[in-house]
C-alpha cells in the first residue's frame, strides 16, 4: 500500500478536480502515481512537465531511444513502477525489453542514463562527448531536463511506495 493515499475525486478541492480533468483531457489516463501526486496540482504539473520535454525530443530521439533512456534511468533507480511502465511501452510497440539489441545512439543514451543515476557528478568526459557530438545544445539541455525529471519520477514512486497499477501487472520484469 503506497505511503500516501491517492485523492478521492468526489471528495477532492476544486482545484485537484481541474487538475485531474486536465489530465485525463490531456494523456486519457489516471495512474496511481497521478492521483497521489494530485494532493498537490502544482507537483503534478511539474513532474508532468516529462511529456512536454519527450515531445521536445521528439525530433531528435524517436519514442524507441526515449523509452530506452527512461527504462535504463528506472533499472538504475530500482523504481518499478517506471520500469514497468516503460516495458509495457516496448512490448506494446513490438519490441521485447530482454532481447532489444540498441543501436549506437541509443546505447549512449542507455549509458547516460545509467551513469547519471550512479552519480550525476560523475557523468564520464568520454560519454559527454558521444552526446555533444550526436545532439545540438537546445536538445542537450532538453535531454538532461527530461533526465532529471525521469529521475524525480523515480525517487517520488520509490519513496512514496507508489503501487503497481493493476493494467501494468503483465508487463513485469
Amino acid at each position: 500500500m503506497s505511503r500516501i493515499s491517492p485523492i478521492v475525486y468526489e471528495n477532492a478541492a476544486p482545484d485537484v478536480r481541474a487538475e485531474h480533468d486536465r489530465e485525463l483531457q490531456l494523456r486519457g489516463r489516471m495512474t496511481n502515481m497521478k492521483r497521489i501526486m494530485l494532493h498537490s496540482p502544482v507537483a503534478h504539473r511539474i513532474y508532468a512537465e516529462w511529456f512536454t520535454l519527450r515531445d521536445l525530443l521528439r525530433p531528435a530521439l524517436p519514442d524507441r531511444a526515449i523509452w530506452l533512456l527512461s527504462l535504463a534511468i528506472a533499472q538504475a533507480s530500482h523504481a518499478d513502477v517506471p520500469v514497468t511502465f516503460f516495458r509495457r511501452a516496448l512490448i506494446d510497440s513490438g519490441l521485447q525489453p530482454e532481447t532489444i539489441v540498441p543501436d549506437a545512439d541509443e546505447t549512449v543514451l542507455i549509458d547516460f542514463g545509467k551513469a547519471i543515476v550512479a552519480d550525476a557528478n560523475a557523468v564520464p568526459e568520454r560519454l559527454w562527448n558521444k552526446l555533444a557530438a550526436r545532439y545540438d545544445e537546445p536538445t542537450l539541455v532538453n535531454l538532461v531536463a527530461f533526465a532529471g525529471i525521469m529521475i524525480a519520477t523515480a525517487v517520488f514512486t520509490n519513496v512514496v511506495e507508489v503501487e503497481l497499477d493493476p493494467e501494468l501487472h503483465s508487463y513485469r520484469a
